[in-house]
Order: C-alpha cells, then structure tokens, then sequence
C-alpha cells in the first residue's frame, strides 16, 4: 500500500501584480497635455495649475509646458504644476 494522502492546501501561494505606482516625469522636464505626470494612491501630490486629477488620483497635464514641483499652502502640501513655455 505504497500511496500517500493529498497534503493540506497552504495557506501561501498568492502574490499580487505590481502597479507601478510613482512619479513619471520629474521637475523641470517637459510635458504635453494629457501625459501621466504622477501615479499614486491618494492624493500625496495635489494638482496645481495645468494639472488634473483622475478617479485614481493620477495627475495628469492638461496643458503643454515644463513640470513643477512646489510645497505651499497652510498644511505643506505638495503640489505638481504645469508651467507653459
């Protein structure tokens, strides 16, 4: 009777797939309108001037001209600007 019982199934095994989460394109680089400027979860950069905001919190150009990054406000926010040249 050389037979073995099925082992337990583990409780590992799963792994989700990356979403490449980040900044796209960096201060003082050039941009056209609609291009990613920053993927994130929440808002960790607010949209500034020439700047949109998707449903998933992506910020995006909405206008051609150079990416700036800026901390302003009363709570030290972090905000991405689009600078037309």
């Amino acid at each position: 009777m050389a037979h073995k019982k099925a082992g337990g199934s583990t409780r590992n095994g799963r792994d989700s797939n990356p979403k490449y989460l980040g900044v796209k394109i960096y201060g003082g680089q050039a941009i056209e309108a609609g291009n990613i400027i920053v993927r994130q979860r929440g808002t960790q950069f607010h949209p500034g001037t020439g700047v949109g905001l998707g449903r998933d919190h992506t910020l995006f150009a909405l206008v051609d001209g150079k990416v700036h990054f800026a901390v302003r406000g009363a709570k030290n926010r972090r905000f991405v600007d689009v600078v037309q040249a």
